[in-house]
């Protein structure tokens, strides 16, 4: 497979929001706004490509019985990593995105890319694949953090467009997410198959 396919991937083939349905916990509980979902779709990122990296490199040295356990004690190496850099030089997006930043650890994107991709790829490969699933997933925190602040607060990254008063509550709470991304689901299917 061409690495331009293999970035392509990512973004629309096989989106981890949109397609594939992983990572949904961080999906729905931190896309409060554009920013959160920025923020948490890039810490994953970082977290994917260098994960991608290490276990691309290191992994024909594992043994079998002990692949999984060591590639969670590398992903737990970067998000560690991301979680004291983003507390120590964002400490107003590493309170709003709380717990969610240490479940990147289990997030069954980065795992599955781990076991699927990394273990079995070289190395560039394996850095597109990262870039590649990270930057789409990216992308769909960042598009339903912006609808559900746009229709429930009047704002766009924090500017506002119109006034709050007019906004739906309902988008700013849980279920919000959850009604908001059905739609965005359901909106990319239509323009994947048109």
């Amino acid at each position: 497979m061409k690495n331009k396919e293999i970035f392509l991937r990512g973004f629309f083939k096989e989106n981890a929001v949109f397609t594939l349905l992983l990572g949904m916990c961080p999906a729905l509980g931190v896309t409060s706004s554009a920013i959160n979902g920025l923020g948490m779709g890039l810490a994953t990122t970082f977290v994917l490509i260098m994960s991608n990296i290490v276990i691309s490199l290191v992994s024909s040295q594992i043994p079998d019985k002990v692949k999984i356990p060591s590639f969670i004690v590398i992903i737990a190496s970067f998000v560690t990593m991301v979680d004291l850099i983003m507390a120590g030089y964002a400490p107003a997006l590493h309170e709003q995105l709380g717990v969610f930043i240490p479940l990147i650890v289990v997030n069954c994107l980065v795992l599955g890319r781990a076991e699927a991709f990394a273990s079995k790829n070289k190395l560039v490969p394996s850095i597109i694949d990262g870039a590649s699933m990270g930057l789409g997933f990216s992308m769909a925190l960042t598009m339903l953090g912006a609808v559900r602040e746009f229709f429930g607060a009047g704002k766009m990254f924090g500017i506002t467009l119109y006034s709050e008063n007019y906004g739906m509550l309902i988008f700013v709470l849980a279920p919000g997410a959850f009604i908001a991304l059905g739609y965005l689901i359901a909106f990319i299917d239509k323009l994947r198959k048109a």
